[in-house]
């Protein structure tokens, strides 16, 4: 069974093999050959029944380039947070949260899966490291801001190399602000609350 969570975001609760199978449009033996190779994480119920987490079954869909069914996302309200260090990308995240319950706050820590996330689920807003492995925070940003679909998304930049030369080249990318790392939570809500402001 499905909720849309806390009003928006990756829907959530799990689903049967047959239920996955019928939302991509494979057959339910596929579905048991990627849990049985280990690709695609699932549970089992207490009579033994398959079960797959929503938001496993989302970020298998990304890590294979397949598209999400908008069943799974529900068109709802997104804000991703791209860091290497997953601690500081919890208590970010939980502070957003917080802060704005009627958002979904996903995580991602490199550069390669944050422009999967973007092209597949177009966050409202990322917020995003400068120096993320895999591709760097000025070519995720250039690279989301070069095409149509994603070029209204907002980039909030961070980085803990603060510089003139990177807060030029990062807001020439299209980035709306380069904040200096660690954090003013305050000052990054703020900039965020502005955004969403905007699209309420």
């Amino acid at each position: 069974m499905l909720d849309s969570g806390k009003g928006g975001g990756i829907m959530r609760g799990t689903l049967s093999t047959s239920a996955v199978a019928r939302l991509l449009k494979v057959s339910v033996g596929s579905i048991v050959n990627w849990i049985d190779k280990g690709d695609l994480k699932a549970g089992r119920t207490p009579g033994g029944h398959r079960r797959i987490d929503v938001k496993d079954l989302v970020e298998f869909l990304i890590r294979h380039k397949m598209p999400i069914p908008v069943e799974l996302t529900g068109g709802a309200r997104k804000i991703l947070v791209v860091d290497d260090e997953p601690a500081a990308i919890e208590l970010l995240a939980d502070e957003i949260e917080a802060e704005f319950p009627n958002y979904e706050v996903l995580e991602v820590h490199n550069g390669f899966a944050a422009g999967e996330i973007i092209g597949s689920l177009k966050p409202r807003v990322v917020i995003l490291d400068l120096h993320v492995p895999g591709v760097d925070g000025f070519e995720v940003c250039r690279r989301l801001k070069s095409k149509d679909e994603t070029k209204d998304i907002v980039v909030i930049a961070m980085t803990a190399h603060p510089s003139e030369e990177a807060e030029k080249r990062i807001l020439d990318c299209g980035a709306k602000i380069c904040l200096t790392k660690p954090l003013d939570i305050a000052n990054l809500l703020t900039e965020v609350r502005q955004v969403l402001r905007k699209t309420v």
